[in-house]
């Protein structure tokens, strides 16, 4: 860069392409520091399977869902659950802009740069069953075509032009250790510069360094992630009264780079760190049996039908369904004393309702192969990656008959002995529920509800059935644990995503996006997520940053 950079960033993930987006349409000059090498470029959200939250959008319009900015807001304020006078003033902020976003130009944003939407749109996170309370009332899971990859590809392209212009320049295997804090302000970065490395995609990297760096410029932008991979930090932070005790064995869903350094480095130069205690993990976990990272898991993101049972082999209640309530569920698990449930399900549930989370995980959507989508999704069958971990995965277990399956589930539990007796009364109890259209039983009813949805009857929800039905077998017991993923808190920031003091005056040349900032304000979210929210949050969050260093 021959001039001076106006702004570091400080990672190269989506939040901070959006950013380096934003500034380089603006033509200002931009640094962005990453600790890992160009491979890595648009972080985790490269990993992802590409969600998009959508409010009223014409996905949704051609499937009849009746949706609005209002009841997108109800259904966001009833899951974030604002509670703190002071740490939730600018995340209730935050969560009306951006529902208004989502609800009016995220969508037209997003195609000018290319990206598209598959036309069925999901129905994630169905709540808690209060209308004013958690979840989603309606379908609003857009899932891009592309998935992650393309999410990262649409922003990537024009920040890389923008390289090769000169205007954006790359500093890759900096590790950030300190921000430059002079007269009040924030004025740089230093750190340290890693030994090189030319690992792949996601595989841990060497911290061992090679020298020393400091970096100036008008303002800085953090945009380092959270603390997904951290499980030291996690359960230091971990809301045990409000979740339980913390998991003695956790997988992450993130790479170990997630590791949440920049917070506490933020912190140390004087931001304000609020809502830490707030975080978003999945119970539904699954060791991955080809690892890109150390304790890789794969969430199963499954439909309803599966019979969920804690650890002690009894049957969860109301809401406790499977893609209902995540966190509610995660605390339910965790009371028994274990950390980790179990599916039993089917052949036809695993073939219709067993979605895997990660771009590697769905090659046909994110390859954009519609050949190969017909053949995977469409046709008979499990689609190639869930049978490969049926087949492959150390948490599944496939047996013809049920004292089978709970021999072999009993060989994989981490605690509690499995009685055939008892779970036996229980799935008989639900399969005599089968035998009409109508059910007491909670869960049969919620199914029921699924399928009144187009999509879902379709694509999504398999048709109710005897899980003792030989004709629907084998049958299928997945062992379930918990997979670390999201940080919901943050630095504070305003809508410009300036970053915030403690005394709520804002700090000159500091500004975060992404996930460092609770995907805005320091805890957009509040205690729970909608889903299809990370990007969006890391997409509107870096955008805010640009245009308002733009602007400046």
């Amino acid at each position: 860069m021959e001039a001076e950079a106006e702004v570091i960033i400080v990672g190269a993930g989506l939040a901070g392409l959006v950013a380096a987006h934003e500034l380089a349409a603006a033509g200002r000059r931009v640094l962005i520091v990453e600790q890992e090498n160009r491979n890595n470029l648009g972080g985790q959200a490269f990993w992802s399977l590409g969600g998009l939250f959508f409010v009223d959008s014409p996905e949704q319009r051609r499937m009849a869902i009746k949706d609005s900015y209002e009841l997108a807001l109800q259904d966001w304020l009833g899951s974030a659950q604002f509670d703190r006078e002071r740490e939730d003033v600018w995340p209730r902020r935050w969560a009306e802009a951006y529902v208004r976003f989502a609800a009016t130009e995220k969508r037209s944003y997003l195609r000018e740069l290319g990206l598209r939407v598959i036309p069925l749109v999901g129905w994630a996170e169905r709540g808690d069953g209060d209308a004013s309370g958690h979840g989603n009332s309606v379908p609003r899971f857009h899932l891009t075509w592309g998935t992650g990859p393309e999410v990262v590809r649409v922003f990537a392209e024009p920040v890389l032009a923008a390289e090769r212009r000169g205007l954006v320049e790359f500093a890759f295997r900096h590790r950030v250790d300190e921000l430059v804090v002079e007269q009040g302000a924030v004025v740089g970065v230093r750190g340290a510069v890693l030994e090189a490395s030319d690992a792949s995609r996601g595989v841990a990297s060497s911290r061992a360094p090679a020298g020393e760096f400091e970096h100036r410029a008008g303002a800085v932008v953090l945009s380092a992630g959270g603390i997904g991979h951290n499980f030291e930090l996690i359960r230091r932070k971990w809301p045990e009264q409000r979740l339980g005790p913390a998991p003695e064995h956790m997988i992450s869903g993130v790479p170990a780079y997630v590791d949440g350094r920049m917070l506490e480095i933020a912190e140390l130069a004087g931001a304000n760190l609020v809502n830490r205690d707030r975080m978003w993990h999945y119970t539904e976990g699954i060791h991955n049996w080809a690892p890109v990272w150390p304790q890789h898991a794969i969430r199963i993101i499954p439909g309803p039908s599966s019979l969920w049972l804690d650890a002690n082999g009894d049957r969860m209640e109301a809401p406790n369904f499977p893609g209902f309530d995540t966190l509610r569920t995660l605390r339910r698990i965790l009371s028994t004393g274990h950390d980790y449930s179990w599916f039993i399900l089917t052949q036809s549930i695993i073939e219709k309702e067993f979605a895997l989370s990660g771009s590697e995980q769905n090659p046909d959507i994110t390859g954009k192969d519609v050949a190969l989508v017909a053949r995977s999704r469409i046709a008979s069958g499990a689609p190639g990656p869930v049978e490969a971990f049926k087949q492959k995965g150390v948490d599944f277990v496939v047996r013809d008959t049920l004292p089978a399956l709970v021999a072999g589930m009993n060989e994989l539990a981490r605690g509690p002995q499995l009685e055939l007796a008892h779970i036996e009364r229980q799935v008989r109890a639900r399969d005599r529920e089968v035998a009409n259209r109508y059910s007491k039983d909670a869960q049969l009813m919620a199914i029921a509800n699924a399928r009144m949805y187009r999509a879902d009857r379709v694509a999504r929800v398999a048709k109710p059935h005897r899980l003792l039905d030989p004709e629907h077998g084998p049958l299928i017991a997945v062992r379930l644990n918990i997979c670390t993923r999201k940080t919901l808190g943050g630095l504070e920031t305003n809508l410009d995503s300036q970053v915030m003091r403690p005394d709520g005056s804002p700090f000159p040349g500091l500004y975060a996006a992404g996930e460092v900032a609770g995907f805005g304000g320091g805890g957009v979210h509040g205690y729970n997520a909608l889903e299809g929210t990370f990007l969006g949050g890391c997409i509107f969050s870096g955008r805010a940053a640009g245009r308002a260093l733009a602007a400046r």
